[in-house]
């Protein structure tokens, strides 16, 4: 994983829609969020009461789609992780980021961070495939 963190950083370092893909143990569900990726892992502020945060909760394992320029993306599988409050200490240096990553939106009124369920969202990377120019790869992000 390591010889890939450089790319997969700078492609999907910054402000990046991905899908989030979860299940309820019946069936999946997919949906488009604001993430960054950082170190193996991609990260978003979410609601802890919010669909995708119950059905995390209860089956950790998620998938996620993230495309950047023409034939550049990454389709993966993570494990999620709710990593408490936005205001909390422990996340301050990632919040720092996600705040200057989500510029253009963050302060809008689409985040509330008085909230107590507002919290930060963890997908730590499991496996998956890269493809950089139309070149696929596929990844093991234990290896390290």
């Amino acid at each position: 994983m390591n010889s890939h963190n450089e790319t997969l950083t700078e492609k999907f370092g910054d402000d990046n829609f991905i899908s989030i893909t979860t299940t309820d143990g019946t069936r999946v569900f997919t949906r488009v969020v604001n993430a960054c990726y950082e170190d193996g892992a991609f990260y978003t502020v979410t609601n802890a009461i919010s669909n995708k945060m119950k059905h995390i909760e209860k089956n950790p394992i998620v998938a996620v789609f993230c495309g950047g320029d023409i034939g550049t993306y990454i389709n993966a599988h993570g494990v999620g992780e709710n990593m408490g409050h936005v205001l909390a200490e422990k996340n301050a240096a990632m919040m720092e980021k996600l705040r200057k990553a989500f510029f253009r939106w963050y302060t809008d009124g689409d985040v509330n961070e008085s909230d107590p369920n507002t919290c930060l969202l963890r997908i730590s990377l499991t496996d998956g495939m890269l493809s950089v120019d139309f070149v696929p790869e596929n990844i093991n992000f234990a290896e390290k």
